[in-house]
């Protein structure tokens, strides 16, 4: 039976409730990046909470993030890592740029975190030389998936984790005629994983307070 997205944010409440702390450093940031208008593509709390474990489940000490909007979950990240470890975040835009590296600040993670601004596909090679990372999260422009899945690849090494964010696109993934970029490129990820020999992978669907998406998971072999 068809359940209504009121029903997904209570869902989604209800489990922030019971398993992850208040957090009035979370919140603020969030308030911080609304006060700044900056889009409203943060991940939920859950999910952050969840690439938070998965960087502790893999011992990572070097992750990568492509797209760091306000910070929110670059945050999370570095919450995950020991002492010496580093998020490299990469960000096209200046502006978002300046409330995430206001939002690490006051979250008291600067020295984990490294903000790279410029398009991704610039930045990217530039860190040929601090390979390999040993998380990689993928969430900025879908069309440049193609793009960031080619040099997560150059920059991992066996074990390394990929993790891509808003694959679902409301449903739209499976639509081979769709016109939208941000499907297509997509659409174009998912073929390539499928058709990579070093990654082993699958997808989630998933629903909550930010609607109807999902997220890849896959592993450098």
């Amino acid at each position: 039976m068809y359940q209504s997205e009121d029903q997904w944010q209570q869902v989604d409440a209800y489990m922030a409730e019971k398993l992850i702390a208040e957090d009035p450093v979370m919140d603020a940031v969030l308030q911080r990046n609304a006060d700044a208008e900056l889009p409203n593509h943060d991940v939920a709390a859950n999910q952050g909470k969840l690439l938070n474990l998965f960087a502790q489940m893999c011992g990572a000490r070097h992750v990568l993030e492509i797209g760091t909007l306000g910070g929110y979950s670059t945050i999370w990240l570095a919450r995950a890592l020991p002492e010496g470890g580093k998020v490299v975040t990469l960000e096209y835009s200046a502006k978002h740029a300046e409330i995430a590296q206001q939002n690490i600040d006051a979250a008291g993670v600067a020295e984990k975190i490294e903000i790279l601004i410029g398009a991704a596909a610039e930045t990217l090679p530039q860190l040929q030389d601090r390979a390999p990372f040993d998380l990689i999260f993928i969430d900025a422009d879908k069309p440049n998936n193609p793009v960031y899945l080619e040099w997560a690849l150059k920059l991992s090494r066996k074990g390394t984790v990929i993790i891509g964010d808003n694959v679902v696109r409301n449903g739209a993934v499976t639509d081979p005629q769709s016109e939208d970029a941000n499907v297509i490129g997509v659409r174009r990820f998912f073929d390539m994983m499928a058709a990579e020999p070093r990654l082993e992978a699958t997808a989630l669907q998933t629903v909550g307070s930010k609607g109807w998406d999902g997220f890849t998971l896959a592993i450098v072999k």
